[in-house]
């Protein structure tokens, strides 16, 4: 089972606005991928999405603000994005 670390020794209080950066290769599949997976998981509340490109312009960062309702929630968000094929890391 995937445990994010940084969520288990934390002592994060639910519900609360969270960043999560998604990383991977700059193509056009990567953006709308990344925003299925938060639907997925968030639904349709507010989320709010920040996007830059490396230096080199080879990756690119989503940074993805939205209401954690649960550390479960969090869990099983980072485990899907993790898992998925465009996804190089997750912070």
């Amino acid at each position: 089972m995937y445990v994010n670390m940084a969520i288990e020794n934390s002592s994060i209080q639910f519900p609360c606005s969270f960043p999560l950066k998604v990383m991977g290769l700059n193509n056009e599949l990567f953006e709308p991928a990344v925003r299925a997976v938060f639907e997925t998981f968030v639904g349709t509340g507010p989320i709010t999405y920040a996007k830059q490109l490396s230096s080199g312009d080879k990756y690119v960062s989503i940074t993805a603000t939205f209401t954690a309702k649960s550390r479960e929630q969090l869990d099983a968000l980072y485990r899907a994005l993790n898992k998925h094929e465009l996804v190089v890391m997750t912070l």
